[in-house]
């Protein structure tokens, strides 16, 4: 019987108390044994468990639990997955991964299309990687969401576009989620001239019929990098191409929200900066439902920053803190640069005496197509705000906090947090990406983020 290698109890846990150590081996749950991550969630939800655990020198423990329904039991696997992830088998023509440079680390080159990530961490797969038996499982354990790179519904094209001849037919899993209420989302990346137009509205319209179990559906460009050679050509979208595609997706939105209270397919924020348009009111995004996918980040920061702004100014602090003397510099990625110009002004007309200047740093590393702050590296931070003297930048230089890896103070290319902050010569402050935190970080010195190894994020409440 194969078991999974037990890496850390959580405090407090029912496995604790049941004195389940680091270095144990789970075995089996209800006699059955456990495949992998799904079989473990699906398997531990009941009230009434019986765990078979194998101790370092081979003792076996079974152990008889009763707990509440869908209560954790507090372990952590060495393996997130406990099994091997699955990589991709796709090679599509817009692959991000086949446009880094050489010479970076080995993890990065990694291409995972794994059902059990879009169910764990919110990751999208195409489906081609799926067997039936995979389709069964997500059924049967009704795992939720499941997040799908559709790209379109013309099986030939979607064939062209992943460059997997079973690309087509592997959409049919779809409508087998469908049927058993599997709630769904989906992605659309765009490709010029490939995918856009005609073949966007016949996309969106097919998928159309998945609702309301597939609840959205986000459109975002394709990302290009300078590192192309060799590759499919792709090329960017123009300002008017981009108002198109937004018309192709607000033309449908009130539809769709007359029918099902679901404004259902999203143009990423990338397509309303590249059209200059403004970004839509916050009640049609549904809740945010795509915003890890770049979809209504924009809006949300400005929300969050304005209601956390209005209240701050309305608080008796404000007494005590409206005189606040201080210089901040802020640096993001382009795509957001105007937004957060637009933020600092309204801070500064309410704190006068600060100043706050905002830098919008230009990707040299994968190419200036590329705008968001998240594949901002070292490097370029180094350089572009170093070109400002140092006289000018303040008391502090405050980033997005996905600038950085994972839990990590380490930038994409290996550039630690310290080393940009001795090349700078001044303190650099990791943001969160709520608005309410960047308001924070412009008033309190004291402002920090705690990062541990599984990626938590602890924000440092006010007056604490």
């Amino acid at each position: 019987m194969n078991g999974h290698l037990i890496k850390e109890i959580l405090p407090g846990s029912i496995a604790e108390e049941l004195e389940v150590e680091a270095g144990d081996c789970l075995l089996a749950v209800n006699d059955e044994e456990i495949e992998d991550v799904f079989d473990y969630r699906f398997l531990i939800k009941e009230e009434c468990l019986t765990v078979l655990i194998e101790k370092p020198d081979g003792e076996q423990w079974e152990l008889e639990i009763e707990k509440e329904y869908d209560e954790d039991l507090g372990i952590v696997f060495e393996n997130d997955l406990m099994s091997e992830y699955h990589s991709c088998r796709n090679r599509c023509i817009f692959c991000f991964i086949d446009q880094m440079p050489p010479g970076m680390r080995e993890t990065l080159y990694f291409k995972d299309d794994d059902s059990r990530l879009s169910f764990l961490q919110g990751n999208y797969v195409t489906l081609t990687n799926m067997s039936e038996k995979d389709i069964d499982r997500i059924i049967r354990f009704h795992l939720a969401p499941i997040n799908i790179s559709i790209h379109t519904t013309n099986p030939e094209l979607r064939c062209r576009i992943l460059r997997n001849r079973f690309a087509g037919s592997s959409l049919s899993y779809m409508k087998r989620l469908y049927d058993h209420q599997i709630e769904m989302n989906g992605q659309i990346v765009l490709c010029r001239g490939i995918n856009d137009e005609a073949e966007l509205e016949r996309t969106i319209e097919d998928l159309s019929a998945f609702l309301p179990f597939l609840r959205s559906v986000s459109v975002v460009p394709a990302g290009i990098t300078r590192y192309r050679e060799k590759l499919y050509p792709l090329e960017l979208f123009t300002k008017e191409e981009a108002a198109r595609v937004i018309d192709s997706v607000e033309k449908r939105q009130k539809e769709f929200f007359d029918r099902y209270g679901l404004h259902f397919v999203h143009a990423s924020d990338e397509f309303y900066a590249l059209a200059e348009r403004p970004y839509p009111e916050e009640e049609r995004y549904d809740g945010y439902i795509q915003l890890e996918n770049g979809v209504g980040m924009m809006r949300l920061l400005r929300e969050e920053f304005v209601r956390a702004l209005e209240e701050r100014v309305k608080s008796p602090q404000y007494e005590y803190e409206k005189n606040l003397r201080r210089t901040v510099t802020i640096a993001t990625g382009r795509l957001a640069g105007e937004m957060i110009r637009s933020l600092a002004a309204r801070f500064m007309e309410a704190w006068p005496g600060c100043s706050v200047r905002v830098i919008r740093i230009r990707n040299d590393f994968f190419g200036e197509t590329i705008t968001v702050s998240g594949l901002i590296t070292g490097q370029d931070l180094i350089r572009q705000a170093g070109e400002i003297p140092r006289g000018e930048r303040g008391d502090v230089l405050l980033i997005p906090s996905n600038m950085l890896r994972m839990g990590e103070d380490v930038f994409l290319d290996d550039v630690t947090l310290q080393e940009a902050q001795e090349a700078l010569g001044m303190k650099i402050v990791p943001v969160d990406s709520r608005g309410d935190d960047l308001l924070r970080a412009l008033l309190e010195e004291d402002y920090h983020m705690h990062r541990d190894d599984t990626g938590f994020v602890y924000v440092k409440a006010y007056g604490k």
